[in-house]
C-alpha cells in the first residue's frame, strides 16, 4: 500500500508541476535582457563585417560594393539598403537589399494574439534581441555575400489574385562584367520559399564559387523554474544520424563540421522554425558559428561550380519559413516533420497525433478532440486499471493481518518480510500488481502532454464557453481545480 501511495504521490506531483509551469510561462516574471551600452552602439545583424561569412573560403573583398551604375534601381538605393516588401496568401516579408535576405517574416494565418487577428506572428526580426534572420552568399572573390548591396526593381511585390506564384528578383554586378541575380519564388499557400543564385560570367576567365546559406539567431529568453519548456536552438538531419539537435551552448562550445547529402539545417522554437534546405543530390557542408552579443549562426555550403566564361550557372536551394505542420513539413523534405519535437517519447507521439488530427477530422474541434482522445486511451487501458483496482482492493483486505505481522515480529525485518511474503503468496496477490500498470500507463500519457503542448494547429483555437486558446492557461483556473478534484 506503502508504494501505491508513492507512485500515486509522483504522478500526482508532475501533474502539479507541469500546471505550475504553465502558470509561470503565462503570467510570472517575464525575462528581461539587459540593455547595455556596446548592444546599443552594435550593428543590425547582417549589416556589419565579414566575421559571419563562412570560413575557409575566399569571400567578397569588398562586401560593399554596389550594383553597377548603369542599373537605375542602383541609384536609389541607400548604403544601409533598401526594405523590399514582399507579400503572398500566408507570407509577409521584408527583405533587405544589403545581401538580399529575409530580414522579417510574418505568418498571416497566426496571429500574435487570439484577440488580434490582423497582428500577425512575427517569426523572423532582425531587431535585438529577438535576431531570427535568413541570410545566404556565394563564396568567392569578388562576389556577392551576404554583405553586398543588391538592386532591386521595385520595393513591393504582391501576389496576385489568381497568380500561383510570386518572383522577387535582385541583382548585383561587379566592374569585370560577372552578373548575379538573386531569386525569390514564393507560390500561393506554401511557407517553402526557392531561392536561386542565377550567376552569369562575362568575364574573359572561369568563375569558381560556393553559395552558402545560414539562419542567425539570438539567445532565447532563460525557461521557467523548472526547465520544462519547448526547445529553442539549431537542428541539423542527415541520412546516417537523422534529427541532431545543435544547442546554443555548444555552438558557443565548438563550431560544427560536417559533411553530407540530403540533409537539412533549421532554427526550431515553439510552433514555428526556419530551415535551410539544399539540393539533396549534393554533399553539402554544415557549420555553425558564435558570434558578438549572444548571437548563433547554423548554415550550410554547397559544393563549388565552376562556370566557364560568358557562361552561365545556378544554384539551388529552398527556405522554409513558418509553423510545424507535420503534414506539409514531410512534403518540403525528409525527417523536417521531426522538427515537432517530442523529445524521447516521439515514437509514442506521433501515433497518438495521428490518432488525435483524425477524431478532430469528425468532431472539428480540438477540445472535444482531446476528451475522445483520452477517454480512448483510458479504454485502451482499461483491463490494467481493472488489475491495479483490484490488487489495491485486495491489499486493503489484507492490511489488518499485515499490521498483526507487524506487531507480531516487530522491528525484526526479516522474518516480518518473509511472512508477508508468505501472505501474497498464500493470498495469490502481487505487492505491485497495482503500481505497475500505472508505471506503463505514465509515458502515454507524459507523450499527450508533448503532443498538446507541441501541436501548432491548437494554438488559439477555442473549445468551449470561456476557453477560447487551446494553448493557453485557464484564465479563471476552473479546469486545472477540477482536475485536481478528480485526482483526489
Amino acid at each position: 500500500m506503502d508504494n501505491q501511495r508513492l507512485f500515486l504521490f509522483v504522478a500526482l506531483s508532475f501533474v502539479v508541476m507541469l500546471i505550475w509551469q504553465a502558470w509561470l510561462q503565462d503570467y510570472g516574471p517575464k525575462h528581461v535582457p539587459a540593455v547595455t551600452q556596446q548592444a546599443q552602439t552594435t550593428a543590425a545583424p547582417g549589416s556589419g563585417t565579414a566575421a559571419d561569412v563562412p570560413s575557409g573560403v575566399a569571400t567578397n573583398a569588398n562586401p560593399t560594393t554596389a550594383p553597377s551604375p548603369a542599373t537605375p534601381a542602383a541609384q536609389a538605393t541607400p548604403a544601409d539598403g533598401q526594405r523590399v516588401h514582399v507579400v503572398t496568401d500566408v507570407l509577409d516579408l521584408e527583405l533587405n537589399t544589403r545581401g538580399g535576405d529575409v530580414h522579417t517574416a510574418d505568418l498571416l494565418a497566426y496571429p500574435q494574439e487570439a484577440n488580434k487577428p490582423n497582428d500577425p506572428f512575427r517569426l523572423m526580426s532582425d531587431t535585438p534581441p529577438d535576431v531570427f534572420i535568413a541570410q545566404s552568399g556565394l563564396l568567392a572573390p569578388d562576389s556577392p555575400d551576404h554583405h553586398a548591396l543588391y538592386s532591386v526593381d521595385k520595393t513591393d511585390y504582391r501576389l496576385a489574385d489568381g497568380a500561383k506564384d510570386l518572383q522577387v528578383r535582385l541583382h548585383w554586378q561587379n566592374a569585370a562584367g560577372l552578373k548575379v541575380d538573386k531569386v525569390y519564388t514564393l507560390k500561393r499557400g506554401s511557407y517553402a520559399i526557392s531561392v536561386r543564385y542565377e550567376v552569369d560570367n562575362g568575364t574573359a576567365q572561369a568563375w569558381k564559387g560556393r553559395a552558402y546559406e545560414q539562419l542567425q539567431h539570438g539567445q532565447p529568453p532563460k525557461a521557467g523554474h523548472f526547465g520544462i519548456s519547448t526547445y529553442t536552438g539549431g537542428v541539423i538531419y542527415s541520412p546516417d544520424e537523422k534529427y541532431k539537435k545543435i544547442k546554443f551552448d555548444e555552438i558557443a562550445k565548438q563550431d560544427l563540421s560536417r559533411d553530407f547529402n540530403g540533409g537539412w539545417a533549421a532554427m526550431i522554437q515553439h510552433y514555428f522554425l526556419g530551415a535551410w534546405i539544399p539540393d539533396p543530390a549534393l554533399t553539402s557542408h554544415y557549420f555553425s558559428k558564435a558570434l558578438p552579443d549572444q548571437r548563433y549562426v547554423l548554415g550550410l555550403v554547397t559544393p563549388e561550380l565552376s562556370v566557364p566564361p560568358h557562361g552561365k550557372g545556378t544554384f539551388n536551394s529552398r527556405l522554409y519559413v513558418g509553423p510545424k505542420l507535420q503534414d506539409h513539413l514531410a512534403q518540403v523534405a525528409p525527417g523536417l516533420e521531426l522538427t515537432v519535437d517530442y523529445g524521447v517519447l516521439t515514437f509514442i507521439a506521433q501515433p497518438i497525433f495521428w490518432l488525435l488530427k483524425h477524431i478532430h477530422n469528425i468532431v472539428g474541434n480540438w477540445g472535444w478532440s482531446i476528451i475522445l482522445l483520452t477517454m480512448l486511451i483510458k479504454l485502451a487501458f482499461y483491463k490494467l486499471s481493472e488489475t491495479s483496482y483490484r490488487s489495491m482492493a485486495n491489499m486493503r483486505k489484507l492490511q489488518p493481518r499485515m499490521a498483526a505481522l507487524k506487531e507480531r515480529y516487530g522491528d525484526d525485518r526479516q522474518k516480518l518480510n518473509t511472512a508477508m511474503m508468505e501472505l501474497y503468496k498464500k493470498e495469490k496477490i502481487n505487492p505491485l500488481g497495482g503500481c505497475l500498470p500505472i508505471v506503463v500507463q505514465i509515458p502515454v500519457f507524459i507523450s499527450l502532454y508533448w503532443v498538446l503542448l507541441e501541436t501548432v494547429e491548437m494554438r488559439q483555437a477555442p473549445w468551449i464557453l470561456w476557453i477560447k486558446d487551446m494553448s493557453s492557461a485557464d484564465p479563471y483556473f476552473i479546469l486545472p481545480a477540477i482536475m485536481g478534484i478528480t485526482m483526489l
